[in-house]
């Protein structure tokens, strides 16, 4: 295993960084980094739904699309991220115990009783400190999560605008009521001073050295270094990757299911699916763009749908939604 802490604090860089990890490395991977004050969208989002682009842009918020699902989340100086790369082999996608495992456990040495809850959130006393995402790309897995260890909490809920149908189907109000950081939940050390994040990071980074034997310290050279920049340029940096083009649709549809929200929009012309998006905090091991060219030309027919969904492996596009379930959301039954 390679150990790398990144020290870059660009968002674009960083998230650059973890595709050329995960496309150019044979060993199994875990880097921490941290980002300045970032909006981090999910691979499926809609951006522009997603965040308060005024708050955003007086701010110097900057705002980045990874390649995992799930949804938005906000990263500031105050919050540590960890990055696992490895082999991907079945019964892993998904698999959050497996991946948190060792991050809770770091933390229960420290006093705080982290637990893994709903889809991929870890809690302390019932409040969100982390979320975690994963992608599957070219027979390799990688797991990423966020470590709120001194966040910013009024920038959090400045930046994002959560689709209305999550707030309402959690019977959240705000950002900041179901949030906390780790700092909260920390004894002061015998000195009586508290950890800084500077510290924390050290600290989770020595944990997996003695975790792991066979963990070995690696620094980015220059090769990966000039190669995370090009690729920050080329994609990462763009308008196109982090917003994308988003034509007008003329017929939307979100539902709110337990595997996560699920927003399609489209274009009828003579009867048939012209152009169809399909937006969401959802996850799945591949890309949505091939469910939507499946559906694309079809009938906008009950019928139709159904027939283009049949036999199709719709849970690696969307995990854990149903043909009938895409179907009537789509005919908005």
């Amino acid at each position: 295993m390679l150990l790398i802490i990144n020290e870059s604090n660009n968002a674009y860089y960083n998230l650059a960084a973890e595709e050329y990890l995960i496309d150019n490395f044979d060993e199994d991977i875990v880097m921490l980094w941290r980002n300045d004050n970032t909006v981090v969208i999910g691979k499926n989002q809609n951006t522009i739904e997603e965040i308060d682009e005024s708050y955003v842009a007086e701010n110097n918020i900057s705002v980045v699309r990874r390649l995992t699902g799930g949804g938005a989340v906000f990263h500031d100086m105050g919050n540590v991220n960890y990055t696992v790369i490895q082999s991907y082999r079945e019964g892993l996608f998904s698999n959050y115990a497996y991946f948190t495992e060792a991050v809770r456990d770091f933390l229960r040495e420290m006093g705080v009783d982290a637990v893994l809850s709903g889809r991929n959130d870890l809690l302390v006393d019932g409040k969100k400190f982390s979320g975690n995402a994963q992608c599957v790309r070219n027979g390799r897995m990688m797991h990423h999560g966020t470590l709120m260890f001194s966040s910013d909490v009024k920038d959090i809920s400045g930046a994002l605008t959560p689709n209305a149908k999550k707030t309402e189907s959690k019977g959240v109000k705000s950002v900041r009521s179901h949030v906390t950081n780790i700092s909260s939940h920390l004894p002061a050390d015998e000195a009586g001073s508290a950890m800084n994040v500077e510290d924390f990071m050290r600290q989770l980074y020595q944990f997996y050295l003695k975790r792991f034997p066979d963990a070995t310290p690696y620094e980015l050279t220059e090769e990966d270094k000039a190669a995370i920049q090009r690729l920050t340029d080329e994609k990462y940096s763009t308008w196109e990757w982090n917003y994308g083009v988003s034509p007008a649709f003329a017929i939307k549809a979100s539902r709110k299911f337990d595997f996560g929200l699920v927003d399609v929009q489209l274009n009828v012309r003579c009867g048939r699916i012209e152009k169809i998006k399909i937006f969401g905090d959802y996850f799945g091991i591949r890309s949505i763009s091939e469910l939507e060219d499946l559906l694309v030309g079809k009938q906008y027919r009950t019928d139709a749908v159904k027939h283009a969904l049949a036999g199709f492996a719709l849970d690696d596009y969307i995990s854990g939604m149903t043909a009938e379930e895409l179907t009537d959301l789509i005919m908005q039954d």
